[in-house]
């Protein structure tokens, strides 16, 4: 049971994390933590954290969506196989009880890969500022990233909308604005998709998810409207710092916790 007094902090830790995540991605690094310190199993939270996360990203994507932003016909073949990877990635981690070894090399591997997108940005000014050239047709790229990302999103979580938008950016050849858009979209679809097993095997707390998910609501329309506003030049620093934040604590947990 979760007391009542504690459901204002929930609303509050929605709001920021959706409006960090409309941006940049990286809002689990603020919610996780917080529904795990409120005594839930890891499985609860992760599952608590699917359904207010829904609520956000589901919210973004509509709002860049009727900017103009989206080209929802090119993400079908994407929200497809990203349903399908992030299905697949969260009955794994689910029948794997958390899936510790597969974790635990996932915390070895990820935190250099996320350092090496941040640095490709510092060293990369331009990337990402303007429309280029797709270097993958649509449907190969949403296919093969898709799978992969949206199973990395079900079993694991931390750094997808960082693979996303930097996916975008390079291979489709997106300003970082569209590719956060589009981002969102596949977001919102892995989101959905791990929700659907979590609640079928019983490990969401709808009280704690639903009133994180108003927040996100919020915070989510906040933050796609200063994205919309702002651009690129905006995006970029907080795309690079939220970049650095997940490594920084996947790198803590996974070599400084005891």
């Amino acid at each position: 049971m979760i007391k009542p007094w504690l459901y204002p902090l929930l609303f509050f830790t929605g709001l920021i994390a959706g409006f960090v995540d409309s941006i940049a991605g990286g809002g689990g690094l603020i919610t996780i933590p917080v529904l795990l310190n409120l005594g839930m199993a890891p499985q609860d939270a992760l599952g608590t954290n699917k359904l207010q996360a829904t609520f956000g990203s589901g919210s973004a994507a509509w709002h860049f969506g009727r900017a103009g932003l989206i080209d929802f016909r090119a993400c079908i073949v994407g929200v497809l196989f990203t349903a399908i990877g992030a299905a697949l990635g969260t009955r794994l981690i689910v029948e794997m009880g958390r899936g510790e070894r597969g974790q635990d090399l996932l915390r070895q591997i990820i935190p250099w890969l996320i350092i090496a997108i941040a640095i490709y940005m510092l060293l990369q000014p331009k990337v990402g500022e303007k429309d280029i050239h797709p270097r993958m047709p649509s449907p190969a790229f949403h296919f093969v990233f898709g799978l992969a990302i949206g199973f990395y999103d079900g079993f694991f979580g931390p750094g997808t909308g960082t693979f996303w938008a930097l996916a975008y950016v390079l291979l489709m050849g997106f300003n970082l604005t569209r590719a956060t858009a589009h981002t969102k979209v596949m977001n919102f679809t892995s989101n959905i998709a791990s929700l659907g097993v979590f609640l079928w095997v019983g490990h969401v707390h709808y009280g704690a998810g639903l009133c994180m998910g108003a927040g996100q609501l919020l915070g989510a329309q906040l933050g796609s409207r200063i994205v919309v506003k702002k651009g690129v030049k905006f995006i970029r620093p907080i795309f690079i710092a939220v970049a650095l934040a997940i490594t920084a604590r996947l790198l803590w947990k996974n070599f400084v916790k005891p």
